[in-house]
């Protein structure tokens, strides 16, 4: 993957995190850019630890898998791409100005758990996995702080698009990966 694509890959992990900030920004009275930040340190920092443990679990199953390696890769980006879009759809979340350790470890543990997937397909692809996590980490540390005030300002108009675009996105990156694999694409 270039830098590019896994910045893509950022941009759609994200979405769930961003949508959820939205929903903290919501219940905001007044914008308060520290909890914006503590907002963007537990996505972010959740979006790089799960695919790196996804990485990790995949690099040693690599030799098992290595000859259906870009249909598994496919198929999880689909997976998650798909239930993006499904949620895109579904119910808004609730609006609450709760920062708390708690909370927000649930919701960081809660949005990052399709980037443990993404992750796995990493480890097929062979990505750099210091650069994937650090990109992907950043990426969704702004889009975490963003999505506060976004939901301050605008509140939760934009979240069904976010989490459509993302879902999009990442089912994209794995239907050219698997047409890279067959000989589709060049």
């Amino acid at each position: 993957m270039s830098p590019l694509e896994i910045f893509l890959t950022g941009i759609g992990l994200s979405m769930d995190a961003f949508a959820v900030s939205i929903c903290k920004g919501l219940g905001m009275k007044k914008m308060d850019w520290k909890k914006a930040c503590i907002a963007g340190l537990y996505f972010g920092g959740f979006q790089a630890l799960m695919p790196f443990l996804g990485w990790a679990v995949g690099t040693n199953l690599y030799n098992v898998i290595e000859r259906f390696d870009h249909w598994i890769v496919f198929f999880l980006l689909l997976f998650v791409g798909a239930s993006m879009i499904k949620e895109a759809f579904g119910e808004d979340e609730k609006a609450d100005d709760d920062f708390s350790f708690r909370t927000m470890l649930l919701l960081a543990v809660a949005t990052s758990i399709d980037a443990l997937a993404v992750g796995v397909s990493f480890a097929m692809l062979k990505v750099n996995i210091w650069l994937a996590i650090t990109i992907i980490g950043c990426t969704t540390f702004v889009f975490g702080a963003v999505g506060v005030k976004v939901g301050n300002v605008f509140g939760t108009r934009y979240r069904a698009k976010a989490e459509f675009t993302g879902g999009v996105i990442l089912i994209l990156i794995g239907l050219k990966v698997l047409l890279e694999h067959l000989g589709v694409l060049a």
